[in-house]
């Protein structure tokens, strides 16, 4: 017989795993491991079990729950353990076999002494941590021990993990290595040392753009939230990569030497201290196209490189049509002829920004001079002025090189936001590319400055399916072919809700799909959230679509979602009559309706089910006032 802490509290005999039911016995027991071998007093195993204020006949109940906890070790067959009352407390004995905890312990402590030996050190912290089955005492409800014993092991955890991709960095597995990090970045964005890690591991594959993004999100993270700069450390790896240098040995214990030839800063932006370059000002010689250069920086965080997009799936067609456009030869025109425009629409969570970005890095040979990610909504959403835009965006292409430039105009509100970015061609440069993405059709725009427009739509079934193997691994999902697809459908082939979806399955690998079927299907809505990261979640992307329409807009739409389908049709039901095509038109310009059939119009199921949901849970807080 197992016990198992690292994870819900369950005991295990052989492949059998019987985990606990959340009880007072279920406190004790985990009191007790966590403190295996060692006496653990009356007083402190009260109040894990019943928290600081305690019953009156603690003393008597603390027995009580042993003899409890004693009649389950029996129900269960667990031989060979027992709850030992000595002076001033109780004890439980295990072994690194039998308890999971003290298992761990002994392999992190083999592995420390295998340090003349970076695989096998690399392979025992590997299995130290496929210990780990979850969250940590998942079903056991005291405040005492997730206050005072769940962050101290955590962080052991989190010790091994930062090992193990030091290991990986200091053996040249970086595109390894990258696995962890994205998943350790996300979790706990506040440790420094994983961002670190994935910054470095980033720039030694060859992505330095990608790098300085991941170093600016970050920065901004910390100012935001806790107030502090990056450590020294991580703004010297910022320099590093900014000036193009060789980070010398990747070994995590030497120490960081930099070699090679540093490429000088334009003298406009010498000055400037190095933490407040949004866009790098240097790329290293082999990075930069024949006959171009670098775009000059700008010391604003809604400007930017063009980041790589991980595991970028479907769209194949869509990514070809507009590449295609993007790198036709520019058709000639009246001097006052405006740059070539695309504009990349549809609903919330469709993957417009992500097609954007995946393309700029597909066409970059064609625009030597450069390409630029603009934000035009800030962080809560609030649009950006269109001075405040075109100031930045003059700022970063002050000094364009030979060709062309490519802007990405990213989360577009209105037309008016964009039009004073399109100015009449200068004779002075080539005509510049300009991509736009928005929720908004910006019909307007296209009227009066042209363009192509790419509409999106859900995800096939082909493209859902591939995008779960991307990112969940052929063997994970090729072994629940079946399961995969149910889940995307589940999804509504909706990018964003399979995107979080995947993050969830990525932090649980010993989840069947099958169950995990069972469990998104309980409830779709509040199970497509990451839980340490409440804005990554599908109910909160609907919540600040729909708090950027007109009220008047709003209350249509919440009528239409909460009503019969027939309400989207052209003559409406009978005993009400159709909503107002003008209305209809709104609304599918903001991307919240879909082309039929049925009928002209259709809602995203998930779109639907969000806005009932909603009205249900507002109609409760009206009854019970």
């Amino acid at each position: 017989m197992r016990f198992q802490l690292l994870g819900p509290l369950a005991l295990a005999d052989g492949p059998d795993t019987v985990v606990l039911q959340p009880s007072k016995p279920a406190n004790l027991l985990a009191a007790l491991l966590l403190n295996a071998n060692s006496t653990v007093s009356a007083e402190y195993l009260q109040r894990a079990v019943w928290g600081e204020e305690q019953p009156a006949t603690a003393r008597a109940a603390l027995q009580t729950c042993v003899l409890r906890l004693r009649r389950l070790f029996a129900k269960h067959g667990v031989t060979g353990t027992a709850i030992e009352a000595v002076p001033g407390g109780y004890r439980i004995t295990a072994e690194p076999p039998t308890l999971d905890l003290l298992g761990f312990r002994d392999q992190v402590r083999r592995a420390a002494g295998l340090d003349r030996d970076p695989e096998a050190e690399l392979h025992a912290l590997r299995d130290a941590l496929a210990l780990w089955q979850g969250a940590l005492l998942a079903n056991v409800r005291s405040e005492v021990l997730h206050r005072d014993e769940v962050p101290r092991l955590a962080e052991e955890r989190l010790r091994a993990v930062e090992r193990v991709c030091d290991l990986l960095l200091g053996l040249g597995r970086c595109g390894e290595a990258l696995v962890d990090l994205w998943t350790a970045t996300r979790v706990y964005p506040g440790h420094e040392r994983f961002h670190e890690q994935l910054i470095e591991a980033l720039y030694r594959t060859g992505r330095q753009s990608q790098a300085l993004a991941e170093y600016r999100r970050v920065k901004g993270f910390l100012l935001e939230e806790l107030g502090v700069d990056p450590s020294p450390s991580l703004r010297r790896l910022e320099l590093s990569i900014l000036r193009g240098e060789d980070l010398g040995s990747a070994g995590p214990d030497a120490s960081r030497v930099i070699r090679g030839e540093t490429v000088p800063l334009p003298a406009a932006a010498a000055a400037a201290p190095a933490s407040s370059v949004a866009v790098p000002v240097t790329t290293p010689a082999a990075a930069v196209p024949a006959g171009g250069a670098a775009l000059a920086p700008a010391a604003v965080s809604g400007v930017g490189p063009v980041p790589v997009v991980p595991h970028f799936t479907g769209r194949t067609a869509e990514a070809a049509a507009l590449a295609a456009r993007l790198t036709e030869p520019a058709a000639g025109g009246p001097e006052d002829h405006r740059p070539l425009t695309v504009l990349v629409s549809g609903a919330p969570g469709i993957g417009k920004s992500a097609l954007a970005q995946h393309v700029a890095r597909l066409v970059r040979d064609a625009f030597p001079a450069g390409q630029l990610l603009v934000r035009m909504t800030r962080a809560d959403g609030e649009p950006r002025t269109a001075d405040e835009v075109a100031a930045e965006v003059a700022l970063a292409l002050r000094e364009p090189g030979e060709g062309r430039a490519l802007l990405i105009l990213d989360d577009v509100v209105d037309a008016d936001q964009v039009r004073p970015l399109l100015p009449p061609v200068s004779a002075d440069g080539p005509e510049p590319a300009v991509v736009v993405t928005s929720r908004m059709g910006l019909g307007g725009l296209i009227a009066t400055h042209g363009g192509w427009v790419q509409r999106l739509t859900a995800f096939t079934d082909a493209e859902s399916y591939a995008l779960l193997l991307a990112t969940l691994g052929a063997e994970r999902v090729e072994a629940e072919p079946r399961a995969a697809r149910r889940l995307a459908a589940l999804c509504g082939h909706f990018p964003a809700a399979l995107r979080i979806l995947t993050a969830r399955l990525l932090t649980r690998p010993g989840l069947r799909l099958a169950d995990a079927v069972d469990w998104l299907g309980d409830d779709p809505l509040a199970r497509l959230t990451l839980t340490d990261s409440p804005d990554h979640s599908v109910t909160g992307l609907f919540d600040r679509a729909l708090d950027r329409l007109d009220p008047r807009l709003s209350e249509a739409f919440t009528h239409l979602a909460q009503g019969p389908p027939e309400l989207l049709a052209d003559r409406g039901p009978e005993d009400e009559g159709p909503v107002p095509e003008a209305v209809r038109e709104q609304l599918a310009d903001a991307g919240l309706l879909e082309d039929g059939p049925p009928g002209p119009y259709r809602i995203h199921d998930l779109l639907r089910a969000h806005v009932r949901r909603t009205a249900r849970i507002r109609d409760r807080r009206t009854e019970k006032v």
